[in-house]
């Protein structure tokens, strides 16, 4: 077979990725910290973008209001703000003005007074006019008077010398400070932190029982059972009935009155006494002393009602980053020999920044209005008209594909009547109904149960049987086995449980 070359044209299709499609995809689905951040670090490494000032985003610049995003920096931005400077360009008057300020000028700008006193307690400025910073009011700062938070660790060591005299057991101590999680619990054994420092594994114990006499009451525990005995020993609470309660938790937990009143040897007044001191207890000590910082939710989208009844969708003015190309400085360095390859590249990135912004700003607006236009009776009547949808149905709508849909309600939020809720919140499973009726959606029927339950009484606590009937004739058809496992996913305990639970605290209300 005979081999030869030829020539000849084909055209195929291929999807590329080029870097920019690839930031544009990220930029989509970013938060708005992430953005923050993204565009602090892309304005620090491009000379063409900067933040606006104070005064161009309270002012009334046309520019500004058209695209939100950014707008073109000139120089008459820069010169305005010259144009009140002391000095002038020509020299008219400029000696007899100069007199006369210094003729009217007495401030004394070699201060031997120092800054004034602030106030040491200002809550007792009003009563002692002496005080450092009394009068006004006006020089003290709050910050001042807030007292650093102190972490577990740091909480315990300030104990540790008043009960451990010993060096050696000090530093047994420290290692077992470090092994305590955010809850207060321990993590490890004592006994091979003793030989890790080369001490008896009897004297770690002997430090380890001494830590655990320590406040917060409960530390040093190894188990829930322990950290409990702990707390009730310092309370001189921990009598045989209640170990026998303590030791038993699992009884507890599935509300087995009858086997823990033959254990305990109590009755069931005397059950529940137990019960409710064992809820006063803290079961995580070291909680109290959890020093993160919780970040607060900031919603991408706010929801009002318009007074012709319908709503009214706007982005979050303050969730909409605002960025400046300079073009008056790329101009102006270009003019006069600069880089001109090195700042066209700067300029494209920073056009594509703009561009890519407003296109994420109009992506989200167009995502939260179909949202708000499909879940129309959520927001009039509640989480009971919840409609099922999913991310087709709203890419189909607005004309997009599901994984930019999926993007755009990834991390965002959107406060509403009905409150603060995550996009993804209104995407839920759909449920059957009756006799083809309309379907209903998963977090409906899930607050549907949880209604159901909490109005049922001791006398008729409803079974997951009933549930199932009760909710076929408000047209829901759901099985068993699934009405068993929403409520276990909301933490309801079993209808054997709860006719337990609900029978004991009857008797003991006297009814």
């Amino acid at each position: 077979m005979a081999l030869s070359a030829n020539l000849f044209l084909r055209q195929n299709q291929s999807l590329v990725m080029t870097p920019q499609l690839m930031q544009s995809i990220q930029l989509l689905q970013m938060t708005h910290f992430e953005l923050v951040q993204f565009i602090a670090q892309e304005v620090e490494k491009n000379p063409l973008l900067e933040f606006p000032s104070d005064d161009a985003e309270t002012g009334s610049d046309n520019d500004a209001q058209d695209e939100p995003y950014g707008r073109q920096a000139d120089e008459d931005d820069r010169t305005e703000a010259l144009s009140g400077d002391c000095y002038d360009n020509g020299n008219d008057g400029s000696a007899s003005r100069l007199s006369e300020e210094l003729d009217v000028n007495y401030a004394n700008v070699f201060q031997d007074d120092g800054v004034p006193p602030r106030a040491d307690a200002p809550e007792l400025i009003s009563q002692w006019k002496s005080m450092p910073g009394g009068g006004d009011g006006e020089n003290y700062d709050l910050d001042d008077f807030v007292a650093g938070q102190v972490s577990l660790r740091d909480h315990l060591a300030q104990q540790i010398p008043f009960i451990l005299p010993d060096a050696g057991d000090r530093l047994i101590a420290q290692q077992l400070i470090d092994q305590l999680d955010e809850a207060g619990y321990l993590q490890s054994d004592p006994a091979d932190i003793g030989e890790r420092l080369g001490s008896d594994p009897a004297a770690a114990e002997r430090v380890l029982g001494e830590l655990q006499t320590l406040d917060p009451p409960g530390v040093f525990a190894r188990s829930l059972a322990e950290c409990l005995s702990i707390q009730l020993k310092q309370k001189d609470r921990f009598d045989p009935a209640m170990q026998a309660l303590v030791s038993n938790l699992e009884l507890l937990a599935r509300r087995d009155f009858a086997t823990l009143k033959r254990l305990c040897g109590v009755d069931e007044e005397d059950l529940l006494d137990m019960l409710a001191e064992i809820r006063q207890l803290n079961p995580k000590p070291g909680s109290c002393f959890e020093t993160s910082v919780c970040e607060a939710i900031m919603p991408d989208v706010v929801v009002r009602s318009s007074p012709d009844g319908s709503w009214l969708v706007e982005l979050n003015p303050d969730t909409l980053p605002r960025v400046l190309v300079n073009q008056s400085y790329f101009a102006h360095v270009t003019k006069n020999g600069g880089d001109y390859t090195f700042l066209s590249e700067c300029l494209q990135s920073a056009n594509w920044l703009t561009r890519s912004l407003d296109q994420r700003a109009k992506t989200i607006m167009k995502v939260a209005s179909e949202i708000v236009r499909q879940q129309d009776a959520f927001l009039m009547h509640g989480v009971d008209h919840l409609r099922p949808l999913n991310l087709k149905t709203v890419a189909d709508a607005i004309k997009m594909h599901e994984s930019t849909v999926s993007r755009v309600t990834s991390n965002k939020y959107i406060l509403t009547p009905r409150g603060l809720f995550e996009l993804k919140y209104f995407f839920t499973v759909s449920i059957s109904a009756v006799e083809g009726g309309d379907s209903h959606s998963a977090e409906a029927v899930r607050h549907r149960i949880r209604s159901l339950i909490m109005q049922e009484s001791t006398d008729a606590v409803l079974s997951d049987d009933d549930i199932v009937d009760m909710l076929k004739k408000d047209g829901i058809d759901l099985a068993r086995r699934t009405v068993a496992k929403y409520r276990e996913a909301m933490n309801i305990a079993s209808s054997v449980q709860r006719r337990r639970e609900k029978r004991a605290l009857a008797k003991v209300a006297g009814f």
